[in-house]
């Protein structure tokens, strides 16, 4: 039987469950999720999983913070004053910004609580350092 090898291009059913058993993302009822083994397009758990399953096969996985969404970094909690953000911004609690470096890097950081003159910010992953479970089913290899 043929199993999925780095390389190959795969369509799977994945249901991401959280350590309550509480379900984050899923592709189940909906499109199969496509995506290259080895390109780095998703979390490494996920492809350290499908990797050696034949189609059909399913599999439950639960994925360390190291081989998901990283394990949680204070540092990346920054505060900036208001008047640091542009003017076409008006933050909300659980917004999303984009925020550019001066080297040019870009990074994404959550509004993580309000005052009347600075603005917490999270960079971290939502999940990150979390333990989760993902449910696998292997539905062809390309």
């Amino acid at each position: 039987m043929v199993q999925a090898k780095t390389g190959d291009t795969v369509k799977v059913h994945y249901e991401g469950l959280l350590g309550d058993g509480s379900i984050f993302d899923s592709s189940v009822g909906g499109e199969p999720f496509e995506f290259v083994i080895g390109q780095e397009m998703v979390i490494p758990g996920f492809e350290n999983a499908v990797v050696g399953m034949s189609v059909g096969e399913t599999r439950s996985v639960a994925i360390p913070p190291e081989e998901g969404f990283g394990d949680y970094r204070e540092d990346l909690q920054v505060t900036l004053e208001r008047t640091q953000l542009p003017t076409n911004i008006d933050p909300k609690l659980g917004m999303r910004l984009e925020v550019r470096f001066q080297e040019g890097d870009v990074g994404y950081f959550i509004v993580t609580e309000l005052t009347e003159d600075d603005v917490p910010l999270d960079g971290n992953h939502p999940l990150a350092g979390q333990e989760i479970v993902l449910k696998i089913e292997l539905l062809e290899i390309l």
